[in-house]
């Protein structure tokens, strides 16, 4: 967190109106624009009653030594929580069936397809590692991922 300096103490600065005023006139500009329909625009627009700053705590990793602490970012009410789960709704369907045949959700999906595997792929010296990546999500520069989605969608085409 400390590389990437994704986060910083607010103190007493309360950004939650201005990004509610500059994220609604975003959504009206899209829906002027004819990019989302009126529906999209009233179900994506941002009640103030309704929404709440996200809020950072912590987790200890006692497997790891020295117990570092895993951040958690609560953002259930975040203002751009209904425009984060609608594009996972248009986005989750591509991403899975490109993903399909390198994705493993389960340890029941992970014996399977090592049975799988293991007919043509698997030798006797094959190596299986795992990656801890520190700080993955805050580590990915916003444009590169906006560039890896674009790619995945020119992909589909």
């Amino acid at each position: 967190m400390e590389k990437t300096e994704a986060y910083k103490c607010l103190g007493t600065i309360d950004p939650l109106p201005d990004l509610i005023q500059r994220t609604n006139n975003y959504l009206l500009n899209l829906r002027l624009a004819k990019w989302i329909t009126q529906k999209q625009y009233e179900t994506l627009c941002i009640n103030s009653n309704e929404v709440e700053l996200a809020h950072l705590y912590y987790l200890p990793k006692a497997h790891k030594p020295g117990t570092p602490l895993r951040p958690i970012i609560s953002g259930l009410k975040h203002p751009t929580i209904k425009i984060s789960k609608f594009l996972d709704e248009l986005l989750r369907l591509l991403f899975d069936k490109i993903a399909s045949e390198t994705t493993v959700t389960s340890g029941f999906e992970l014996v399977k397809q090592l049975q799988k595997w293991s007919k043509d792929n698997i030798r006797q010296g094959t190596l299986f590692c795992t990656i801890d990546v520190t700080d993955l999500y805050t580590m990915v520069p916003q444009t590169e991922g906006v560039l890896s989605l674009k790619k995945m969608l020119d992909h589909v085409k």
